[in-house]
């Protein structure tokens, strides 16, 4: 195993902000050695809307980020998220060839290219294959079943695919900075496995990431990912309800909705007045508090139960007995977890960082970068040749992010 050091990219282009984390990677372990964070321009729900822009920003984050660390970055791992990725389920099943009926890696590579082949419509790529558990005649089998003995080998695939134009336009950022994308990753994945505990997956819990511009999901069961997706609906959202509800600038609006802004009505008194700016200058003005409750809390409600039908009959409370975890800035909206709670029918909390990761990167707002380098690695851990560098098999995943 060689001991290169490699050094690693997360990068998620969001609405709000552009954030990339490098990794050090020495063979064995990885460690956070750079942060770059930029305000996000030319991006709307997503996906790109101005190249130039969304260029621009994004760039600075990888010149701040390599300046923090004292290193190039080696190639990068990419967020995806936007309301072009959709997802399919898809299974197959063979009877296991040898005499004696054990199962041996031809069965096993055989059922799940079977189960991984179905045809795109034209425009669409697979962002990921996610494989659900095996079964080996109707038994679940939590790992790889190759030496057990059965007759009938089975396995799913959750596929996500996505438009190829808008999957290019992110990896032509990228690229634009003289990088290699090593892998995209979804949004709900990395964070999903930032903030849930292999256990939690294996009860089965619901991830909900609450971005600015889009809200991405991912319902674990059996200790796998078993639907993903995205609503393009976000943190955005609740802002400008607010600037039209109360005739305001999206600058004053955001300010309303980060000081007074809840997912619950709480307030009663409709007399309840709160100020703007609170510096009396000409131009602040007084608001009914309730009022804003009553803006941001329609629309944290609405968008909690868009999730729920789109999750279908994927979701039922009896296979999710870990609840539901939110994470993403919007996730800090007071009384959200209460509200998911009654929405969903199962106990409902924020998402947290494990106990490794430094303090200064525990904020929800940086899960999703996170977990691009935690899924990113150790779930792709043998694509891992490094572009320049050289390196290997990461082996200290509980280590990953305790020198940031």
């Amino acid at each position: 195993m060689s001991n290169r050091t490699t050094f690693i990219g997360a990068v998620e282009i969001g609405t709000s902000k552009v954030t990339v984390l490098v990794g050090e990677y020495t063979g064995r372990e990885l460690a956070i050695i750079g942060r770059g964070e930029c305000s996000s321009r030319g991006v709307i729900k997503g996906s790109v809307a101005d190249y130039r822009a969304a260029s621009e920003c994004t760039h600075s984050a990888l010149e701040q980020a390599e300046r923090d660390a004292g290193e190039r970055i080696d190639f990068v791992f990419l967020a995806q998220t936007g309301a072009h990725l959709e997802g399919f389920y898809n299974e197959a099943a063979v009877n296991v060839k040898a005499s004696d009926n054990m199962i041996d890696a031809s069965d096993v590579r055989t059922v799940c290219d079977l189960a991984k082949w179905k045809e795109l419509p034209s425009g669409r790529m697979v962002v990921h294959h996610i494989r659900r558990p095996f079964r080996v005649d109707g038994r679940l089998i939590p790992g790889n079943p190759e030496n057990l003995v059965g007759q009938k080998l089975e396995v799913g695939y959750w596929t996500v695919h996505g438009q190829e134009q808008r999957l290019a336009d992110m990896i032509h950022v990228i690229r634009g900075f003289n990088l290699e994308v090593r892998d995209l990753v979804l949004s709900s994945l990395a964070s999903g496995h930032m903030v849930t505990t292999a256990e939690e997956r294996q009860h089965g819990v619901l991830v909900i990431d609450l971005g600015a511009g889009t809200t991405d999901f991912a319902l674990y069961r059996d200790g796998a990912a078993h639907t993903t997706g995205v609503v393009p609906v976000g943190g955005a959202h609740l802002t400008n309800d607010l600037g039209i509800g109360l005739r305001l600038t999206e600058g004053q609006a955001d300010k309303l909705k980060l000081r007074y802004g809840r997912a619950d009505l709480q307030t009663k008194d409709k007399a309840q007045k709160v100020w703007l700016d609170g510096n009396f200058a000409i131009g602040d003005r007084q608001f009914s508090r309730q009022s804003i409750e009553q803006i941001t809390s329609a629309r944290a409600w609405e968008l909690l139960e868009v999730v729920r039908k789109k999750l279908g009959n994927a979701f039922t409370p009896e296979t999710c007995a870990a609840g539901v975890v939110l994470t993403g800035g919007t996730a800090k909206l007071p009384g959200i977890t209460g509200v998911a709670a009654k929405v969903f029918g199962v106990p409902a909390h924020l998402g947290e960082a494990p106990t490794w990761v430094n303090e200064n990167l525990r904020d929800p707002g940086y899960h999703t970068a996170l977990g691009l380098l935690y899924y990113g690695v150790s779930a792709q851990a043998e694509k891992l040749a490094p572009a320049r560098r050289g390196g290997g098999f990461l082996s200290g995943v509980k280590r990953l992010f305790a020198s940031a």
